[in-house]
C-alpha cells in the first residue's frame, strides 16, 4: 500500500531585493524608444545576480515576468525568454503574466505562493511595459457582448474616465485637493532624489537614439520639480469638458522594468541573501470596473482580514499612483489624512511614472527601503488600483522591528 504524500508546512517567502530601469517618457523622444522591453528586463536580471553573488543561478526556481500588451518584444512567454537571454541556466523555467497595473505584483504574489508550500525555492519576479511601442489595449479585441449585454459602460475601458466617475462619487474629493495631492508627490520626489532614497534601485541602461547616438540612462525622465497648484490647476481635462483628472494630477505614460528576487526564509538564511521583507499576506479583489480606481479598499480589507491586523497596525504604505483621486479615495475611507507623512514617503507614480505591469515591484522596492529606515515600523503595505476593476494588497513585516516573527536574520545593502 503505497504511503501519504508528505504534508509539508507553509514557509515563511522573503523579498531579497528589487531593481528597476530608470523610467521614461512613452513618446518617439523617449529614452527608451530605440530600446527592446525584453533588453530592459534582461538587464535587471543580471544586475540582481551581480549584487547578490551568494545566489547561484541554478538554484533559481522560476522567471515571472508580466506586461500588460504582450505581443512584439513583450510577447513570446517573456520569463522564460528573459531568463534564456540574461544568461540563466537551461534549466529555469519561466512564464509571463498579465494582471494590468499590478502584474509584477501578481509576478511577486505567485512566486511567492508556489514557495510558500515547497514548489519552489527562489524566484526572479517582475514586470515591463514598454508603453511607446504597445500602448494598453493596443490592438485588443474586446467582446462586443461587454457593452451589448451591459456588462460594463464602455467608459469604464478608459482609465481617466474612470478617474472621472471616483471624482462623482465622492464629490467631496475635489480636484483642489488632487492637485495638492499630485503637487506634494512631486515634492516629495524630489526630496527623496536629493536625499539618495531614491536611486540606490536604479539600474543604469545603454541607450541609442537616431539623433544622438549612444547614451546612458541614469534618472527617471518624467519627474516635474518644483511643480506648483497653480501651475497645474487651469490644465486641459482630456477625458470630461469642465472635468477634474488632468495630466498634472495622473502618473504620466510611461516606459520602464522592474525585478526582483523573493525566497523561502530559511533557503535565503542558507545562501546568506540579504532578507528586506517578509510577506505576510496578500488579497485581490474585484470592484464595478467603471470606479476601478477604488479597488485597494476591498484589497486591503481583505490583506489585512487574512494577516489578523487591522488598518492601525500599518506603519507604512506604498500606494500606486494611477491618479490623485484613486489614492485619496483609499485614504478617505481609511480616515487618513491626504498629507500623512506615512503614504507614499518618496513621493509617487505622478512624479516618476506608471509602467504599468512594472509597478507593483517598484513600490515594494521603496518600502523596503523605507523599513530600514524606520525600524520602529512592524507592518507596511503595498498597494495599487488595477484595470477593469480590481485592487490588489500585499501586507509585509520589517525585519528590523523589535519584534520581527521571521526565522531568518537580515543583512545590509550589497
Amino acid at each position: 500500500m503505497t504511503e501519504s504524500p508528505r504534508r509539508r508546512a507553509v514557509r515563511d517567502v522573503v523579498f531579497v531585493e528589487g531593481v528597476r530601469t530608470p523610467f521614461g517618457k512613452a513618446k518617439p523622444d523617449g529614452i527608451y524608444a530605440e530600446t527592446r522591453a525584453d533588453d530592459l528586463m534582461v538587464k535587471l536580471v543580471r544586475e540582481l545576480l551581480r549584487r547578490n553573488p551568494e545566489l547561484p543561478p541554478e538554484r533559481i526556481d522560476e522567471v515571472a515576468i508580466a506586461a500588460t500588451t504582450q505581443q512584439g518584444d513583450q510577447g513570446l512567454t517573456l520569463g522564460r525568454t528573459v531568463g534564456v537571454l540574461a544568461g540563466l541556466p537551461r534549466s529555469v523555467p519561466g512564464y509571463a503574466i498579465d494582471r494590468m497595473c499590478a502584474g509584477g505584483m501578481t509576478a511577486v504574489t505567485s512566486t511567492a505562493a508556489g514557495i510558500a508550500m515547497g514548489a519552489a525555492d527562489i524566484a526572479i519576479a517582475g514586470g515591463v511595459e514598454h508603453m511607446g511601442r504597445h500602448p494598453m489595449g493596443f490592438d485588443a479585441d474586446v467582446n462586443p457582448r461587454f457593452v451589448s449585454e451591459r456588462l460594463v459602460d464602455a467608459q469604464a475601458l478608459n482609465m481617466g474616465v474612470t478617474a472621472e466617475n471616483l471624482h462623482d462619487k465622492f464629490p467631496h474629493l475635489t480636484k483642489e485637493r488632487a492637485d495638492a495631492y499630485a503637487v506634494d508627490s512631486q515634492a516629495k520626489y524630489a526630496k527623496a532624489v536629493a536625499n539618495g532614497d531614491v536611486g540606490p534601485e536604479l539600474v543604469p541602461v545603454a541607450v541609442r537614439s537616431a539623433t544622438q547616438g549612444w547614451g546612458l540612462a541614469t534618472a527617471d525622465e518624467l519627474p516635474r520639480p518644483g511643480t506648483t497648484v497653480e501651475a497645474i490647476k487651469d490644465l486641459k481635462t482630456p477625458f470630461r469638458p469642465g472635468g477634474r483628472v488632468t495630466a498634472g494630477n495622473a502618473s504620466p505614460l510611461t516606459d520602464g522594468a522592474t525585478a526582483s528576487i523573493v525566497a523561502a526564509g530559511d533557503v535565503a538564511a542558507e545562501l546568506g541573501l540579504p532578507v528586506r521583507m517578509r510577506l505576510v499576506s496578500y488579497a485581490f479583489a474585484g470592484v464595478a470596473p467603471e470606479i476601478m480606481g477604488y479597488g485597494p479598499v476591498p484589497a486591503t480589507d481583505k490583506a489585512l482580514k487574512q494577516a489578523g491586523l487591522t488598518i492601525e497596525d500599518i506603519g507604512l504604505f506604498e500606494i500606486n499612483e494611477a491618479f490623485a483621486v484613486q489614492v485619496l479615495s483609499f485614504l478617505d475611507h481609511y480616515g487618513i489624512a491626504d498629507d500623512d507623512p506615512r503614504v507614499n514617503p518618496y513621493g509617487g507614480a505622478i512624479a516618476m511614472g506608471h509602467p504599468l505591469a512594472s509597478s507593483g515591484v517598484r513600490l515594494m522596492t521603496q518600502l523596503a527601503r523605507q523599513f530600514e529606515q524606520h525600524p520602529e515600523v512592524r507592518y507596511g503595505i503595498t498597494s495599487m488600483c488595477v484595470g477593469l476593476g480590481q485592487g490588489g494588497t500585499v501586507v509585509w513585516e520589517n525585519p528590523h522591528h523589535a519584534d520581527y516573527s521571521g526565522h531568518t536574520s537580515t543583512d545590509g545593502e550589497n
